[in-house]
């Protein structure tokens, strides 16, 4: 089974066009339903007023004789006096006269009578109301006319029902329809177009900016340059320039770390084949060549380990899960680790410490506090004194290391922080300060080397480290 490629998703062409017609359309769709309702019922109103016409031209056409319950209406009304508000030849209508007491006087017998009552308030000054119904297998519009009959010889009432077919009422209503319609897609069309031609213009420099990615070499990571480009587009631009600029970083580091391996470990690798060599020709006593290559070994292995932990620093920079660690336990662990070298150069040695809450990698603090205080401890003289002492003011942490050592010199303070430069190439490999620099860079504090002095003269040398302090993990802390 294959797996389900990628998702497509809609262009933003088709997705402005999606997001406008299909409101546009659904919001048309109602308003021609409504618009229909409401054409019929204008026409209907229009036409009404020709079925009442139609009924008082039939009411002034009758005779009665007799009053009241029995008076006897007369007909005088042949159909072709119907003949005249015919609109044309697709309607047919149809009347019924009854007189008081329900019989039909003239018109079709077979018109169903009306049983309704007069509505209280009708549009027209006449005693009339106008109803739907079904004849002869037709729709017909109703007008039913309270038609007072008055001759010399008698006085009535008389029930005039006028109908007509809906045939000429709902072509009406559909050309007007269709009209209308005709209008709407015209104007969903335009409003397509301009939405086609918008967005066309709007991701022209979208289109250019990709072109111009696409024909970059290999490797080229300069910042994008879209000055055209929509304000909508600037931070997408902003943030894939950023992106760029820590790939960029990366790039660098990655061949800056591979240039530097490949060029510091040659010499040792270099010194230990050549011990090696002179070994096996017997050049030097067995044990003293042993000795030269553990030596030579012991040096590579921690240039080795340094240069991977440098990697480690740049590698955890781009992490985010750092967590809220007490410095002061970091400290007090790594002292403890190395309380052997301490012990063998018999130094009196000082800790104080308070506690002191950063956000950091557990890894980054104890790699810090080893390089820092195994530079300390060999740079002190055997039973001289070293203190370590960390305090914290309102927003950061101070851990300040203070040997006895001969200090540093000026001219070597400025790059004493630069891999391989180590202030003795024969004890050191150069990368622990740098490695140091590194970390406090990445947890945002900084790092500083200086000189104690008494009477004018160097007592030893205070490395100091400043850390900011989670401020929100300060309650719990103390």
């Amino acid at each position: 089974m294959t797996a389900p490629g990628p998702k497509r998703s809609l262009s933003l062409r088709r997705y402005l066009l999606l997001g406008m017609l299909l409101p546009i359309g659904v919001f048309v769709v109602f308003n021609t339903a409504s618009l229909y309702r409401q054409t019929l019922d204008a026409v209907n109103v229009a036409y009404d007023r020709t079925l009442l016409a139609s009924a008082k031209s039939i009411g002034e056409l009758l005779d009665v004789e007799d009053y009241d319950a029995n008076a006897r209406l007369k007909p005088a009304v042949p159909y072709a006096a119907l003949e005249a508000f015919e609109a044309d030849n697709q309607t047919r209508m149809f009347y019924r006269v009854s007189g008081p007491r329900g019989e039909t006087v003239t018109g079709f017998d077979d018109f169903p009578p009306w049983s309704g009552t007069l509505p209280d308030r009708g549009p027209y000054a006449a005693l009339v109301a106008f109803y739907d119904d079904r004849f002869r297998d037709s729709d017909v519009r109703v007008a039913v006319l309270l038609q007072p009959v008055v001759s010399s010889s008698g006085r009535g009432m008389a029930v005039i029902q006028v109908a007509e077919t809906l045939e000429l009422r709902r072509a009406l209503a559909r050309r007007v329809l269709i009209d209308t319609l005709w209008r709407q897609a015209v104007l969903i069309a335009v409003i397509a177009l301009v939405a086609v031609v918008v967005v066309q213009r709007a991701t022209r420099p979208v289109r250019r900016l990709s072109a111009e990615l696409q024909a970059r070499p290999e490797g080229d990571l300069t910042p994008i340059s879209a000055p055209d480009a929509p304000r909508e587009l600037l931070p997408l631009v902003d943030a894939t320039n950023q992106v760029m600029e820590r790939l960029q970083h990366l790039l660098d580091h990655q061949k800056r770390f591979v240039r530097d391996t490949s060029h510091q470990l040659r010499t040792p690798l270099a010194v230990l084949k050549t011990q090696v060599q002179s070994a096996l020709r017997g050049d030097v006593d067995a044990h003293q060549a042993l000795r030269e290559i553990n030596d030579t070994v012991e040096r590579a292995t921690t240039l080795a380990n340094q240069m991977l932990a440098l990697a480690k620093v740049e590698q955890l920079r781009h992490q985010a899960d750092a967590s809220v660690i007490d410095l002061a336990e970091v400290v007090r662990a790594v002292t403890l680790d190395l309380s052997p070298l301490v012990a063998d150069k018999d130094i009196d040695f000082e800790i104080s410490t308070v506690p002191a809450p950063v956000l950091a990698h557990d890894w980054m603090l104890r790699e810090l506090a080893r390089n820092l205080l195994h530079n300390a401890i060999r740079h002190t003289p055997a039973g001289a004194s070293l203190s370590v002492r960390l305090v914290t003011d309102a927003r950061s942490a101070a851990l300040t290391l203070a040997d006895s050592g001969p200090g540093i010199a000026a001219d070597l303070r400025a790059r004493l922080f630069q891999p391989f430069s180590a202030g003795n190439v024969l004890s050191g490999s150069g990368l622990g300060l740098a490695i140091c620099r590194e970390i406090t860079n990445v947890l945002g504090g900084t790092i500083s080397l200086d000189n104690r002095e008494e009477h004018g003269r160097v007592r030893g040398l205070d490395a100091t480290v400043r850390l900011p302090l989670a401020r929100e993990s300060l309650a719990g802390f103390h």
